[in-house]
């Protein structure tokens, strides 16, 4: 069985949570969550890429049952937190190098300003159903969205949804909204340094096409997949798919590091 490890982190006056299992020497995944959820809508993924390597889940603060801060968190602050957090933890678990960070929903936000501040820690970036939509930055919009999508999910996957939904409650869930539709990803994703994946499903009413091919045209040389006849949390009902596109596009875009690095 492959060996994983829970724990709790205490950044200042923030709390993680990471999931970790130890695959084979290579390539670290670090995956964050988007709003309102946690590790567990990330699972089989995280299940899916570790025969590439080993992978970190991590809960963020106030989400995944975490307590809340207390007070306000905004994108910058919570990704210096995740800065911290791999700082102190890439050690024991991943040795030297950087890692590929990789986010869904409001996670692609987290993953981006982590990369913009601290291009050390990142050796490529993916981002799942990448939000917010400079077009459709309103809550009336984005709930018009996430009602739409969820016709589109399978039942089991809305059941997970809204059960961490409720785990992370309406105040922390809207003090995060407000930073979700104010942070310009379009923008911050320009100061990103490595290579850049944008990945959705096909039928993924939040991330739209015309919007993800904007965003990995901001991007230095990103590449844009999209997985067939799914939706926003495709890294859930797709998992398999999703992994192996996360899987080729790193072997592809990083073997020239790896070779690099070799030498």
């Amino acid at each position: 069985m492959t060996p994983e490890t829970q724990q709790t982190h205490r950044i200042g006056s923030l709390r993680f949570r990471t999931i970790t299992t130890y695959g084979p020497a290579g390539t670290t995944f670090l995956l964050v969550h988007g709003i309102g959820m946690s590790h567990r809508y990330l699972a089989r993924l995280h299940r899916s890429l570790t025969a590439r390597g080993t992978v970190i889940s991590v809960d963020l603060p106030g989400f995944g049952g975490l307590p809340k801060p207390g007070r306000d968190v905004d994108i910058a602050e919570m990704a210096d937190g995740l800065a911290a957090l791999l700082d102190r933890i890439r050690a024991e678990v991943i040795a030297t190098g950087p890692v590929v960070l990789v986010g869904q929903s409001m996670g692609t936000q987290w993953m981006v300003e982590l990369a913009a501040r601290r291009p050390d820690l990142a050796q490529a970036v993916v981002l799942i159903g990448p939000v917010a939509d400079e077009r459709r930055r309103t809550v009336l919009q984005q709930a018009g969205l996430l009602a739409v999508d969820t016709v589109r999910e399978p039942p089991r996957a809305n059941a997970l949804v809204f059960a961490d939904y409720l785990r992370c409650g309406p105040l922390w869930y809207l003090a995060q909204l407000r930073h979700m539709l104010g942070y310009r990803i379009e923008n911050r994703i320009t100061r990103v340094q490595v290579p850049v994946l944008v990945l959705r499903g096909s039928r993924d009413p939040i991330a739209s096409r015309a919007w993800c091919r904007r965003l990995s045209a901001a991007a230095d040389g990103a590449a844009l997949i999209e997985i067939p006849s799914r939706v926003h949390n495709v890294q859930h009902t797709a998992a398999g798919a999703v992994a192996s596109a996360i899987r080729d596009f790193c072997a592809a875009r990083l073997a020239g590091q790896v070779q690099e690095g070799d030498g």
